[in-house]
C-alpha cells in the first residue's frame, strides 16, 4: 500500500510541476495541441464506457496490428486507447469509444470498471494495470518485447517492473528471448506467440497503377534518413533514367521540411516533382506521399523498398507490410526494435550509412523478400471470447 501511494503521489507531483511546459507545448506545437490536454487534463476525454474489452496501444504501428483482434470482440464492447495522435486518428477508425490514455495519477479518476485490459507491446505502465485490475478487468499483456539493448536499463529498474507484473494477469511474448528477459524482470504467466504482426498483414486497401520504370519506395523515413536515400536514388537515376522514387515521411510534421528537399532536387535535376495529396499517382521522378495510410498500396507497386526508422538509432519498422508483395527491402543495421520481424523474413539487405547509395544503384543485385515466420494468437483469441461473457465486479483500490 505504501509504493502505491508514494508512486501516486510522486506522479501527480511531477504533474503539477510539468503543467507549464506540458501547456506551452500544446500551444507551440501543433502536433500535441489535441493529445496534450486530453491526456494530462482530460480536456474532451470523458472515461470509456464501463464493461467492455479495452486493447491500448502507444502510435500508429500498433494501432494498425490490432486490427485483427477487434475483429473478434463484439462493436458495443470493444474500447481503445492510445497515446499519440496517429495512433488515436487509427484507433478512431475502429469504434468511437477511443480515448487518448490519460498520465498515470488521473487513471484513478478515469478507468471504469471493464472485463479485460490488452496492453500492446511495451506500455509498461504501472498504475494502469493496477486501476484495472483492482476494478475487475483480467489485464493482459500482448506481442511484448524487450530489445537486447535496452534491457540493462529495465534491469535497473527490477524492482518497479516487478510490482507493474503482479497486476498482469497473462503475458503473450514476441521470441523467447524476449520471455527470458521478461522472467528475468519478475514475470509470471508467461506465453510465447511469435508477433502479431505475422497474422494480421496489412492489405492493399485501393490498386495504384505501376508507373515506367523501378519505382523506389522509401518508407516511413526520419531525420536525416530522406538526404541519404535521394542520394541514392540520384545514383541509381543516373544509370536508370525513368526510375522513380516516393518517399513517405513517419511523421506528417515533417511533410513540408520534406518538401522543400524535394523540390530543390527536383529544381537542380530538371525532375519533375508532385506532393501526393495534390495528385494521387507515382508518374512524377519525385513524390512526397504526405498523407496517412497509403504506405501498403504503394508497396504493391513498388519495386525497391528502402526502410527507415534503422539508420538512425530509432529501432527500425515493420518490414512485412512491404515482403507480402516480394518487394526487394534495404534496411540500415538500427533495427533492434524489428529483430523477430526481420528473422521472419528472408532476404532483407541489412546496409550501413556508407554502403546504402550503393545498394539503391544496383537494384538487380538484391534478392526479392518472402515472409517464412508466423504467430499463432488463438489463446487471445479464446481469451477474449470467453471473457466477452464475464461480468465485472469492482475490488477496492
Amino acid at each position: 500500500m505504501f509504493f502505491k501511494i508514494l508512486y501516486f503521489t510522486l506522479t501527480a507531483f511531477a504533474l503539477v510541476i510539468a503543467f507549464p511546459l506540458l501547456w506551452t507545448v500544446s500551444i507551440v506545437k501543433s502536433k500535441y495541441n489535441e493529445s496534450i490536454p486530453a491526456r494530462f487534463w482530460l480536456k474532451n476525454n470523458p472515461s470509456l464506457k464501463p464493461n467492455g474489452i479495452w486493447i491500448h496501444v502507444c502510435s500508429f504501428g500498433e494501432a494498425k496490428s490490432i486490427s485483427q483482434l477487434t475483429k473478434e470482440i463484439k462493436p458495443s464492447l470493444l474500447r481503445l486507447t492510445a497515446i499519440t495522435k496517429t495512433g488515436f486518428n487509427e484507433i478512431s477508425k475502429y469504434s468511437k469509444e477511443s480515448r487518448y490514455l490519460p498520465f498515470e495519477p488521473l487513471l484513478a479518476f478515469w478507468i471504469k470498471p471493464q472485463k479485460m485490459l490488452i496492453v500492446l507491446e511495451a506500455e509498461l505502465w504501472y498504475l494502469l494495470f493496477l486501476f484495472a485490475k483492482k476494478r475487475g478487468a483480467k489485464t493482459l499483456l500482448v506481442n511484448a518485447r524487450m530489445s537486447e539493448k535496452s534491457y540493462p536499463k529495465y534491469l535497473r529498474f527490477k524492482w518497479l517492473y516487478k510490482r507493474i507484473f503482479d497486476n498482469i494477469d497473462e503475458i503473450y511474448m514476441q521470441s523467447k528471448d524476449d520471455a527470458a528477459r521478461f522472467r528475468e524482470l519478475g514475470a509470471k504467466n508467461i506465453f510465447v506467440t511469435g508477433n502479431i504482426k505475422f497474422a494480421n498483414i496489412a492489405k492493399s486497401t485501393k490498386s495504384f497503377k505501376k508507373p515506367v520504370g523501378i519505382l523506389v519506395c522509401g518508407a516511413s523515413t526520419h531525420e536525416n534518413e530522406e538526404s541519404l536515400i535521394l542520394d541514392g536514388f540520384r545514383s541509381l537515376k543516373s544509370k536508370k533514367l525513368d526510375s522513380k522514387i516516393a518517399i513517405v515521411p513517419r511523421h506528417p510534421e515533417r511533410f513540408d521540411k520534406v518538401d522543400k528537399m524535394m523540390s530543390s532536387l527536383s529544381r537542380l535535376y530538371g525532375w519533375s516533382y508532385h506532393r501526393y495529396s495534390e495528385r494521387d499517382d507515382f508518374d512524377s521522378d519525385l513524390v512526397l506521399v504526405d498523407t496517412l495510410g497509403e504506405l501498403v498500396n504503394i508497396y504493391a507497386i513498388s519495386d525497391l523498398v528502402v526502410l527507415g526508422g534503422a539508420f538512425e538509432p530509432i529501432g527500425g519498422h515493420n518490414a512485412l507490410e512491404a515482403a507480402q508483395f516480394g518487394c526487394k527491402i534495404i534496411s540500415g543495421e538500427n533495427y533492434f526494435n524489428q529483430k523477430e520481424i526481420f528473422n521472419g523474413i528472408d532476404g532483407i539487405k541489412i546496409v550501413t550509412k556508407d554502403e546504402l547509395r550503393e545498394a539503391i544503384s544496383y537494384p538487380n543485385l538484391l534478392e526479392q523478400t518472402t515472409i517464412k515466420s508466423s504467430a499463432n494468437i488463438d489463446m487471445i483469441i479464446e481469451k477474449i471470447k470467453k471473457t466477452d461473457k464475464k461480468h465485472v465486479k469492482r475490488k477496492s483500490v
